[in-house]
């Protein structure tokens, strides 16, 4: 009987020795699970802009809507005639449709001072001869000597740059991210006396494309920022 409880006490008392070892090994497995690093990757690249859209908007004003609308057809006309001479084509030019405003609903206007009529056209080039656009935007002066009154832009018809490349570059740039931030995580792994483990998980930032500053809205600063968080063991 004696000899029975011997036997029983060292099955328990390996179990228990076996449980702890097991719980041991757990919370070391936990432990170095939990220990990790999140860093963060960034690539930027300087790209020019490969489409442009210019808006070319004048008005016109009379009191004899016949003659206005005549002189805004005509004015179109020499337009495109301008825009093709210096290497555009019909696809990159469009015509939208005149603007008229009448401003005898307007309470200002004083027959025999202000003129009735007020139409508006609006000339689109959309083109991906950037760098051929831009000498004929710096070229504006031209038009005005034609005697067509090339408005300002405003907030409605501005100039406006776009880089459509994005698919062609964004493999490498994420690439250049996430070598960035591995980088960046073997550095605190170094210093911190750790190996750098697996990857934990990984977020892909969105691409931004952003003009480079207010002066050169054709150069444009493409950025991606990756987010990876690594284990760290011993």
């Amino acid at each position: 009987m004696k000899t029975s409880n011997i036997i029983a006490a060292v099955i328990l008392a390996g179990g228990l020795l076996a449980l702890g070892l097991a719980v041991r090994s757990g919370l070391k497995s936990f432990t170095d699970n939990s220990r990790t690093v999140e860093v963060r990757g960034l690539a930027e690249r300087e790209v020019p802009a490969n489409h442009v859209t210019w808006p070319i908007v004048f008005s016109f004003n009379g009191n004899d809507l016949p003659s206005v609308y005549d002189r805004i057809n005509t004015t179109n006309a020499t337009i495109v005639q301008f825009l093709k001479d210096n290497g555009l084509n019909d696809k990159e030019i469009s015509v939208g449709a005149p603007k008229m405003q009448d401003n005898i609903d307007n309470y200002n206007y004083k027959p025999g001072i202000s003129s009735r009529y007020v139409i508006t056209s609006i000339v689109t080039v959309s083109s991906d001869q950037v760098e051929k656009v831009r000498s004929l935007i710096l070229r504006q002066g031209d038009l005005l000597s034609m005697g067509i009154p090339v408005q300002a832009q405003d907030y409605g018809n501005t100039i406006s740059y776009e880089f459509t490349g994005l698919n062609d570059i964004k493999p490498a740039m994420i690439a250049e991210a996430t070598k960035n931030a591995r980088e960046a995580a073997q550095k605190f792994s170094d210093d911190s006396d750790s190996q750098l483990g697996k990857i934990k998980n990984a977020r892909q930032g969105q691409f931004s494309i952003d003009d480079r500053d207010a002066y050169t809205p054709y150069i444009k600063t493409v950025r991606v920022v990756t987010s990876l968080t690594y284990y760290l063991e011993d």
